[in-house]
């Protein structure tokens, strides 16, 4: 699968020096979603049991659990794109824990929807 937005995880990682656990996590998330054994969403949320749908749009986030950190990523035929990645005191100031809310905030936010 294709990644478009890795920047934002890279950018991540840099906030985040300290961290090697969430430094690895965010690197095992690459390494999934940059699979080549990866060919439909039913194989990612097989390998990522911490994927959530959010939206039937193909909308996921993706909670690395032990650092509360969400990244939200879009994904679509064999191409996943990271739109967003933060913390979880962040999402709930962008998205307010509402579906309708990021569907706006994608909408508004991407130019693939």
């Amino acid at each position: 699968m294709h990644i478009e937005g890795k920047r934002k995880l890279t950018q991540l990682k840099k906030k985040n020096l300290g961290n090697k656990r969430l430094i690895q996590a965010v690197d095992q998330l690459i390494d999934d979603l940059g699979g080549d054994a990866i060919t439909s969403v039913d194989e990612l949320l097989k390998i990522r049991k911490d994927a959530d749908r959010v939206h039937s749009k193909g909308l996921y986030f993706f909670n690395l659990h032990v650092h509360r950190t969400l990244i939200f990523i879009h994904i679509g035929r064999n191409r996943a794109e990271v739109l967003w990645a933060g913390t979880h005191e962040e999402y709930v100031r962008t998205f307010k824990n509402n579906t309708n809310t990021i569907e706006k905030w994608f909408r508004a936010n991407t130019t693939s929807n």
